[in-house]
């Protein structure tokens, strides 16, 4: 497995599974654009309560930067051309929400 960061826009909603034993996770599909231009389609899943909650909180094409463990893939498309894809088991999840929260409560410690 590779580590890596992505950021692109959620494509659809999140949506939260249950797997054997109760135990929750969480499913989405993320647009990347790659460095020539094309989109990459990242397949993200997600155990950690803090990745779920806040891929739970976006809605279809909101931004969004993951960091995780990514394993690259090749799929077909139905006139038979290869795309590339990625699976990411992502531990970390940051939107443009949790960058606002934390640079507002930034700056109300500035004023002390």
């Amino acid at each position: 497995m590779i580590d890596g960061l992505v950021a692109g826009k959620l494509v659809g909603q999140a949506e939260m599974r249950e797997g054997k034993n109760a135990s929750k996770f969480v499913v989405a599909k993320v647009r990347a654009t790659a460095g020539d231009g094309d989109a990459v389609v990242v397949n993200v899943i997600a155990f950690a309560p803090e990745a779920c909650a806040a891929l739970m909180a976006l809605d279809d094409g909101h931004a969004v930067s993951l960091a995780g463990s990514l394993t690259p893939k090749v799929w077909s498309d139905k006139q038979g051309n290869t795309k590339a894809a990625l699976d990411m088991i992502a531990s970390n999840v940051l939107t443009a929400h949790q960058v606002v929260r934390k640079h507002g409560a930034a700056g109300e410690l500035e004023d002390l």
